[in-house]
């Protein structure tokens, strides 16, 4: 065989054994298999196999090959030819037949005889569409419009189909809206007002880099499929650096870690840019061609910035920040990934503009192993064909109306002419994710109706009076790609669904044509479809022509594809900017209320009595307020803790173990200590997750601080769920 097949990600089957496998295939020895093949080829005779795609907020968005025997899944992988994916999954992935299977999973639809109180009934579908229905219906009477309704959806599943719930309530009418992200919006302003929008170069592209700083990002725990490139560059020569406040797993890997006091991220970058400049190690030519403003930045830091006020900043050594900012400057190519805690800061957009200030200045943007890496959506270019319906006729206003997602609780109450009287929640869990909880559960007990999608009986589905049990990624077709990688996977039906659940878009039809039975015209969803079609209607010449494929039928024989083009980010310029330049100086910015440069914002400081911040990071087993509620996952931790640094630890008396109680003026919980050193004395660590039947949730200590950026990218500003002060005492 020759080093070039050796070394192909597909690989030959050999054996007798095999060679009766690819006699049932219609094969012959010696062809060289797909994913897919190899996985028939592995698998008992009768066995099926089905490409799948992971549609969670996550990274990875990984391609997953699925055995299904006798109509059950038996066992999921990676698929093989998705060269991110790499025929592994994570663990969260590997749990998909216990999801599946779970036997809490909710299978029918419910309605719940008194909002929070337990006392649940299966209802039929046509019951729960008709109480929906009439709920709807009479809003309309009695306000005029729909406004009254409230959607609060984001992203819980991915999936293309899943827009279905905003097609749902465009084509009743104009309704209200929870917009914003809690996720990454700071982040998406910033490098929007440097570069014109957020684009990152292709992961695999890391192993073009010479220098690879991770800058408060932990993919060991959250983009696992990238650990594997990151240590391939590694072996390659790249050096790796991970700067965070906390000795990550990721960093525990790196070959420097530098650890840094939280929301100072931007007084270490503008203290590398000091160095960059005063050594004459920036790249002229690169700014004289491509960036707008950047005198004016070089006289901010060389009149503003010192290398001594950076590490009293961030706690860092001069020695050190002079070390970083030269080998930086100076390797070629190199790299920063900027992870999405970092900007969840009441500065955090400036100080990933700060950052991002790095790459320009040392023209590490445009080129392959180098750039500011947060996210990309390029891949994104469907027709969102299931989202986008028009308003029935005669539908009166203006539009639909927004409220703050990072405020949800406080702007439900506070809506007026019209109020809020029902909520429909979908794809999120906000009793258990949102800031100021006491606020929240107040917004749903003001409600009149509120109905939840959802695959388990979570602290929101509790409050709800009606919910409808929703498919899984292996019981309904799809789609899915990346805000990170460039691959896009087919998601095929694999099993029919469990008990009753119903995909969002056979919920919308559904629901339409209830109310049009009861009031017809009242809306303009199609009422029949099928499913694979919809699916199929996302597709455009745009997208098909991205990666390289002639027609859907080409998609569905290959499952996973990898986009053709634009897998280096801003490689030839044509940046988004009203300038056209990266803009270190952006008249953007300073109508959004920020600097036009990428200033150092000051961080939140401790107040009086609460003199821990409190980070709440995700936890390797959850995403969000999934996954933790998997037996698998409750067989490893089914615990909520706290991490202390030993010396703080000492001095209040606590050992692992002992329950504690974090607190502030908003709220409090009570959980079990862990002692660690690898957080710093003034940090205290609560990883947030979802623990089922367990009276946890971290968020009763965070207030709906914003952050600084989110509002011009996303509608609302970010919020900065780790500028959380509390103290803490044994209980």
């Amino acid at each position: 065989m020759s080093e070039q097949c050796k070394l192909s990600r597909r690989t030959f089957v050999k054996g007798a054994a095999a060679a009766g496998a690819l006699a049932s295939l219609g094969l012959t020895a010696g062809y060289e298999l797909s994913g897919l093949q190899q996985a028939k080829a592995q698998n008992n005779v009768n066995a099926q196999t089905f490409r799948n795609a992971c549609p969670r907020n996550c990274y990875d968005t990984c391609a997953i090959l699925t055995t299904v025997e006798d109509g059950v899944i038996t066992k999921v992988t990676g698929n093989p030819d998705n060269t991110y994916t790499r025929g592994k999954l994570c663990v969260k992935g590997n749990s998909y037949t216990r999801m599946v299977y779970a036997p809490d999973r909710i299978k029918y639809p419910m309605r719940q005889k008194g909002r929070g109180s337990g006392n649940w009934e299966r209802i039929s579908w046509d019951e729960a569409f008709t109480e929906i229905a009439q709920n709807i219906l009479k809003i309309k009477e009695t306000y005029g419009s729909t406004l009254p309704i409230c959607l609060n959806k984001y992203s819980g599943n991915f999936d293309i189909m899943h827009y279905g719930i905003e097609g749902t309530m465009a084509s009743i009418g104009y309704t209200t809206r929870a917009i914003g992200t809690p996720c990454w919006p700071a982040g998406i302003d910033a490098q929007t007002f440097d570069f014109g929008t957020i684009y990152n170069n292709d992961p695999e592209d890391i192993l073009n880099s010479k220098y690879l700083i991770l800058w408060g990002v932990n993919p060991a725990w959250c983009a696992v499929h990238s650990m594997y490139i990151i240590e391939e560059a590694k072996k390659n020569g790249c050096k790796i650096i991970a700067i965070d406040p906390i000795l990550t797993a990721t960093a525990s890997r790196a070959d420097m870690f530098i650890q840094i006091k939280p929301s100072t991220d931007g007084a270490l970058a503008l203290g590398m840019a000091k160095y960059i400049y005063d050594n004459n190690l920036y790249d002229a030519d690169w700014l004289i061609r491509n960036a707008k403003g950047y005198e004016e930045f070089f006289g901010y830091v060389n009149n503003n910035i010192t290398l001594e006020w950076a590490a009293e900043k961030t706690g860092i050594p001069v020695a050190v920040i002079e070390q970083l900012a030269r080998e930086y400057a100076t390797a070629d190519p190199a790299n920063i990934w900027i992870g999405y805690g970092m900007q969840r800061h009441t500065n955090g957009g400036a100080n990933v503009r700060a950052i991002d200030a790095l790459a320009a200045i040392t023209g590490n943007v445009g080129k392959k192993g180098g750039g500011a890496q947060y996210a990309q959506l390029e891949t994104w270019g469907f027709n969102y064909h299931a989202m986008v319906k028009p308003q029935p006729e005669g539908t009166t206003g203006d539009g639909d109306r927004g409220i703050n997602m990072n405020n949800f609780g406080a702007d439900v109450l506070a809506a007026q002419d019209p109020p809020i009287k029902m909520m429909w929640i979908a794809a999120r869990n906000p009793v258990a994710q949102d800031p100021e909880v006491s606020v929240v559960l107040k917004a749903f007990e003001a409600m009149d109706f509120v109905v939840t999608a959802d695959l388990f009986m979570n602290d929101t589905v509790k409050m709800s009076d009606i919910v409808l049990p929703v498919t899984t990624p292996f019981e309904s077709p799809g789609v899915n790609v990346s805000y990170w990688h460039y691959w896009l996977n087919l998601n095929e039906q694999a099993i029919k669904p469990i008990g009753e659940c119903k995909n969002d878009v056979e919920i919308a039809m559904g629901l339409s044509a209830k109310m049009n039975e009861l009031s017809p015209g009242s809306c303009t969803y199609p009422t029949s479809g099928d499913l694979d079609e919809w699916v199929e209607k996302e597709f455009n010449d745009g997208i098909l022509k991205q990666f390289g494929l002639k027609d859907f039928d080409e998609l569905k024989q290959k499952g996973t594809v990898k986009a053709k083009s634009g897998l280096i980010a801003w490689e030839r310029g044509n940046f988004r900017t009203p300038s056209r330049k990266y803009e270190l100086y952006s008249e953007e910015a300073e109508k959004f209320g920020n600097h036009p440069l990428p200033v150092y914002v000051e961080e939140m400081q401790a107040p009086s009595g609460y003199p821990f911040r409190c980070i709440s990071p995700h936890w390797k087993l959850n995403i969000h307020s999934q996954f933790q509620n998997i037996d698998w996952m409750e067989a490893i931790n089914d615990q909520p803790f706290v991490e202390i640094h030993p010396n703080v630890a000492k001095r209040l008396g606590i050992q692992t173990g002992d329950a504690v109680k974090v607190y502030n003026d908003l709220g409090y919980v009570q959980l079990a200590a862990k002692i660690t050193g690898t957080i710093s004395e003034d940090t205290l660590v609560v990883y947030e997750a979802w623990y089922k039947n367990k009276n946890f949730n971290i968020n009763y200590t965070v207030k709906a601080i914003p952050a600084d950026m989110g509002a011009k990218a996303t509608g609302m500003p970010g919020i900065a769920f780790h500028d959380n002060f509390v103290n803490i005492t044994k209980v």
